[in-house]
C-alpha cells in the first residue's frame, strides 16, 4: 500500500490582549512577533479579546487596542474573537473533566481557604489548597453552596514546557495545587478559557511573555487531561528600561497611541520592537519584508531587552530621512488634527507646495514628525516671529546692525533667485572680512526664529522677497 506523506499543518498564531487598558509597548511587540511568524510561514494570526474580566473590560480599551494594531500595520485574519462569548463552551469542558474524574467540585469557603494557607505557612509548607474536596463522597457534599471546579492534578508528575526560547523548562506537579478552572458563578478562569480557546481556534504556536511560563505548565496539565495536542511555545523575556529596571512609564511603557502622538513612524516602531528580543546577525535597520524573511523563533533572545528612547529616536530619524515627502506631509497633517494643532494644520495646508519643497532639506534635521512640524513652521509663521532661546542669543546688538546692512544690499535685487541671493550674501561677507557662517547664523535666526533650518538661501527663496525682507527688518537695527 502506498504511504502518503502527511501534509504540515498550517501555522496559526494568536494575539490575545485583555481590553482593560491601552495597547502597551510590550503587548505591541508580542503582537508583532506573532504576526511576523504567521507571515513568514504563510499562516494566520488570529485576534482574541480576553474579556472575561467584565468589571475591568471596556469598549474604549478594546477600540484602543484595535486602533493601535492598525496604526502599527499589524493586521489579523478573520474576525476578532470575544473570549466571554465562549463561556458556555468553557463550562461544558469543565463539566466534562468532572465526569471523567479529572476535575472535581470544591465546596470550601473563603474562610476555610484562608485557614488552610495559614496552617501551611505555620508548618513551613507552600501556601496551597490542601485537596480537602478532592475525594469527597456524595454523602459528604454540603448543601446550599455553589461549588467551584478544580483540576485534579496528577501527583509527582514532571511537567515539561518545551520552549523555543527557554528550552525545556521542568516543573513538578507537586508544587502546584488543584487550581480552579470554573468559578462558583459558572464563569471560567483564565487557565481554562485560554486552553479551550486556543484548541478551538486551532492555534499551533503560542508566542507571549515569559511571565506566562508557570501558566504554561498549568495549561499543559489541562491539555493533557483533555487529550489535546499542546501548541508549540515561545516565551519571550519582558522588556526592561535602559537602566535594567522593570519597564515603567518613565522608561517608555506607554500606549502605542502615545508614540504616534510623539511623532514616531509605524515602520520605525516595528523595526525597533523587533530588535527588542530578536536579532539577525548585526543588522539594526531592516524593512518589514526583511524581518518576515529572516524571522525564526529559535533566534529569539533569552535575555531581557532594554528599551532606549535615544536608539528609537535615532532609528525614527533614519526612517524620516528615507520617507517620501508626500507621505510625510500627510502624516504631519494627520498628527496636527489629532493633537488639535489648528494653526499648524492650516499653515501646512495653505503652503503645501512650499512645505513639500522644503521637506527634502528638513528631513535630515528631524527625529520625529513633531520636529518636522516645528521645523516647517518658519514657512507660514506670522510676523513678528517668536524666537526660540538659541535664536534670541544669536541676535545680539552687533548682529542686528549687520542684518540692517544686509537688508540694504538685498533690497535692490530684481532677480530673487537662489544664485543671486547667495552671491549678495557672500559678497557682503567678503567685504566685511567675515566667514559666511558668521553672517548666515543671524540671518537664519531672524528669518526662521530658530537656530536650525534649511540653507538660508533656500529659506529666502521659499518665503519670497517681501516676506524675507520684512522678517529681517523686524530684527534689524539701522545705522
Amino acid at each position: 500500500m502506498k504511504a502518503y506523506k502527511q501534509m504540515p499543518r498550517q501555522v496559526i498564531t494568536r494575539f490575545a490582549p485583555s481590553p482593560t487598558g491601552y495597547l502597551h509597548i510590550g503587548g505591541a511587540r508580542t503582537a508583532l512577533f506573532n504576526w511576523v511568524y504567521a507571515k513568514k510561514n504563510n499562516g494566520k494570526m488570529l485576534l482574541r479579546i480576553e474579556d472575561t474580566d467584565q468589571k475591568r473590560s471596556t469598549d474604549a480599551a478594546q477600540e484602543a487596542i484595535l486602533d493601535g494594531l492598525s496604526w502599527l500595520g499589524i493586521d489579523w485574519d478573520d474576525e476578532p474573537v470575544s473570549q466571554i462569548a465562549n463561556a458556555e463552551r468553557h463550562k461544558e469542558i469543565a463539566e466534562q473533566l468532572v465526569e471523567n474524574n479529572l476535575a472535581y467540585r470544591c465546596y470550601c469557603s473563603s474562610e476555610e481557604l484562608v485557614k488552610m494557607r495559614e496552617e501551611a505557612k505555620a508548618k513551613g509548607l507552600a501556601s496551597k489548597y490542601s485537596g480537602k474536596c478532592r475525594d469527597l463522597s456524595d454523602a459528604s457534599v454540603p448543601t446550599g453552596i455553589e461549588p467551584v471546579i478544580r483540576l485534579k492534578i496528577e501527583l509527582s508528575k514532571e511537567i515539561i514546557v518545551k520552549d523555543h526560547v527557554q528550552g525545556d523548562v521542568k516543573f513538578n506537579s507537586d508544587n502546584f495545587d488543584d487550581f480552579i478552572i470554573l468559578r462558583s458563578n459558572g464563569t471560567p478562569t483564565y487557565m481554562l478559557a485560554v486552553v479551550v480557546d486556543d484548541h478551538d481556534m486551532g492555534i499551533t504556536h503560542i508566542i507571549r511573555g515569559d511571565d506566562h511560563l508557570t501558566n504554561a505548565a498549568r495549561q499543559i496539565m489541562i491539555y493533557n487531561a483533555l487529550g489535546w495536542d499542546v501548541p508549540e511555545m515561545a516565551h519571550i523575556p519582558l522588556i526592561h528600561g535602559a537602566d535594567g529596571a522593570k519597564l515603567s512609564k518613565r522608561h517608555g511603557a506607554l500606549g502605542v497611541d502615545a508614540y504616534r502622538k510623539m511623532g514616531y513612524l509605524p515602520k520605525a516602531i516595528r523595526n525597533y520592537l523587533a530588535r527588542l528580543g530578536w536579532s539577525h546577525g548585526n543588522d539594526e535597520v531592516f524593512s518589514t519584508e526583511q524581518m518576515i524573511n529572516w524571522f525564526d523563533l529559535d533566534d529569539l533572545n533569552k535575555g531581557a531587552s532594554r528599551f532606549d528612547f535615544v536608539k528609537l529616536a535615532n532609528l525614527n530619524a533614519h526612517y524620516i530621512k528615507q520617507s517620501d515627502e508626500i507621505e510625510l506631509f500627510e502624516i504631519m497633517i494627520s498628527l496636527c488634527k489629532e493633537l488639535e494643532l489648528t494653526f499648524d494644520e492650516e499653515g501646512l495646508m495653505a503652503n503645501k507646495e512650499t512645505v513639500l519643497s522644503a521637506l527634502k532639506e528638513l528631513k535630515p534635521r528631524a527625529k520625529t514628525i513633531l520636529d518636522l512640524i516645528e521645523l516647517a513652521r518658519f514657512i507660514y509663521a506670522t510676523r513678528p516671529l517668536q524666537l526660540d532661546e538659541k535664536a534670541s542669543n544669536i541676535l545680539t546688538d552687533e548682529n542686528k546692525i549687520m542684518i540692517g546692512k544686509i537688508i540694504t544690499k538685498l533690497n535692490d535685487l530684481t532677480n530673487w533667485s537662489l544664485e543671486e541671493i547667495k552671491n549678495q550674501i557672500k559678497e557682503f561677507a567678503d567685504e566685511n572680512e567675515q566667514k559666511l557662517g558668521k553672517v548666515a547664523q543671524p540671518l537664519r535666526a531672524a528669518l526662521t526664529g530658530s537656530a536650525a533650518s534649511p540653507s538660508i538661501f533656500d529659506v529666502m527663496v521659499l518665503i519670497g522677497k517681501d516676506e524675507s525682507l520684512n522678517r529681517l527688518k523686524d530684527q534689524a537695527t539701522f545705522k
